[in-house]
């Protein structure tokens, strides 16, 4: 028997490549399983736990049966429990593994049917770890392939050595029609090492796709003269890329173009004709910002960069048609590539605003502070917008518009007044959080504070929050979020 074992743990590791370790863990889960059937079925079947030990050098195995040493109130499962009152203290402690040496099933006919299916499966596993291992460092990367077969919802790519990429219809690129047996390219974005599902997930309509095809024509990338930046596309339509030179002499765009277009022809070729606008980067936004909005001209562009908006302003109908592109395609690109919310507007609507906005800061000014139209518009010329700027800057701040220091304290001391009663009235509205939240393990007293003023006063409302409703408060983000969450839903199972 033991020859026998040692026979097929040589035979099968030999002819699919698997360790001989593996062979054994699988046959020791095989003996389980027939052990199991043999001698424990009934209603007590799955419940009973076993070992089996086989000698890797002689073959032959014992087979153990286990039960957990628990507390008398958790002992529910006596098939593979034992209550900790019926033993000996002294000898054993809570979570403990009691073993019992029972009789082993003889390595017959059904121990080797059983023990075949799960070295199939383990060979199996084994083998999606091998190909897990050789992909994941490519990621990223161009993968190579051709079309093995079409599916309901993608196509099976062939990549060779037993290796297959799973290309979903979504990231393939529109109305592209891919046949059996046909040769492609796609990007590697995923590596699933799951027992399930496709394991080597490919995609055609991703920005990373652009950037690989990108470099691979561009040697000046490999050679990090040039540097890609950024990203993004409409698949099968339009896309944008940024990159930039570390080379004063090499202009970006033109190596990425290539000799009569050529470089830049080879990509749009591969993504079925794809429009590409290659932008230079900047790390001035207004610069960026206007380079990725070509080939429209920018009148102006006035940048928010902690809100990451901007306004951009042209001077004419047609310039601002062309920067938003048929269907808007142009401005969101161009959103997207550089990361700013761009407000689209003609010079006069700006203006407009810009009128209206001066004139709302006028008006509070006016009547919050109490004084005169002409004092109030120098405020906002200074570029004051709200009553803390001007009740906490520097006194010297307000030396360009000559006034005296008497009426600088004045007016500071007024403004001062009336932030400290907006933010007395804003308090009167917060909720005051409970004590069992102010005192559960975690909160501090700052984080209930912030909950209480969305709302979240008790316990029980924390617990009906989502992570990411309450991870953007300060001194929280989204694991300790969930943790408070978890904690508070205790007292619902419980």
């Amino acid at each position: 028997m033991g020859r026998e074992i040692l026979t097929v743990a040589e035979t099968v590791s030999n002819e699919k490549g698997v360790s001989r370790e593996a062979i054994f863990e699988a046959l020791e889960q095989a003996l389980v399983a027939a052990t199991k059937k043999k001698f424990y079925e009934g209603t007590n079947s799955e419940e009973a736990e076993l070992r089996v030990e086989i000698d890797r050098k002689t073959g032959e195995y014992r087979t153990f049966r286990q039960w957990e040493v628990v507390a008398d109130e958790d002992h529910e499962m006596p098939a593979c429990q034992d209550a900790i009152s019926d033993l000996d203290p002294s000898k054993c402690s809570i979570g403990d593994i009691r073993e019992l040496e029972v009789e082993s099933i003889e390595f017959g006919r059904i121990a080797a049917q059983i023990a075949k299916q799960v070295i199939v499966q383990k060979i199996r596993e084994a083998e999606r770890a091998l190909i897990a291992d050789a992909y994941m460092s490519k990621i990223g990367e161009l993968i190579y392939g051709e079309v093995k077969k079409q599916t309901k919802d993608g196509y099976i790519i062939d990549l060779g050595d037993n290796a297959e990429g799973y290309l979903a219809r979504e990231e393939t690129i529109p109305k592209e029609n891919l046949r059996p047996k046909q040769r492609l390219s796609a990007i590697l974005y995923e590596v699933n090492r799951e027992g399930r599902g496709a394991q080597l997930l490919l995609s055609r309509a991703r920005p990373e796709m652009l950037k690989a095809l990108i470099k691979k024509e561009v040697p000046e990338i490999s050679e990090e003269i040039i540097e890609i930046k950024a990203a993004t596309r409409q698949a099968g339509v339009r896309a944008k890329i940024a990159v930039k030179t570390n080379d004063h002499r090499i202009d970006p765009v033109g190596a990425c173009i290539g000799m009569r277009g050529t470089r830049i022809q080879s990509v749009q070729q591969e993504l079925n004709g794809e429009r590409i606008d290659v932008v230079v980067w900047s790390d001035d936004p207004a610069q960026y910002i206007a380079s990725a909005l070509e080939p429209a001209d920018v009148s102006g562009i006035v940048i928010d960069e902690d809100m990451r908006t901007a306004d951009i302003i042209f001077a004419t109908s047609e310039q601002l048609a062309r920067a938003i592109g048929s269907q808007g395609q142009n401005v969101r690109l161009a959103s997207e590539l550089t990361g700013y919310k761009l407000d689209m507007m003609l010079e006069e609507d700006y203006h407009a605003r810009q009128q209206n906005e001066t004139q709302q800061y006028l008006d509070m000014f006016v009547t919050r502070l109490d004084i005169d139209e002409n004092l109030a518009m120098a405020l906002v010329e200074m570029g004051f917008t709200s009553l803390d700027e001007v009740a906490y800057v520097p006194a010297e701040t307000f030396n360009e518009i000559d006034l005296d220091i008497e009426t600088v304290e004045l007016l500071q001391s007024r403004a001062k007044e009336v932030a400290l009663a907006d933010a007395l009235k804003e308090q009167e509205n917060i909720q005051e959080p409970s004590d069992e939240l102010l005192n559960m393990e975690g909160v501090t007293k700052q984080i209930a504070y912030a909950l209480a003023s969305r709302g979240i006063v008790t316990i029980d409302d924390l617990a009906d929050q989502a992570t990411d409703d309450i991870s953007d408060i300060e001194g929280l983000d989204s694991k300790l979020a969930g943790q408070l969450i978890m904690k508070a839903r205790e007292s619902w199972f419980n």
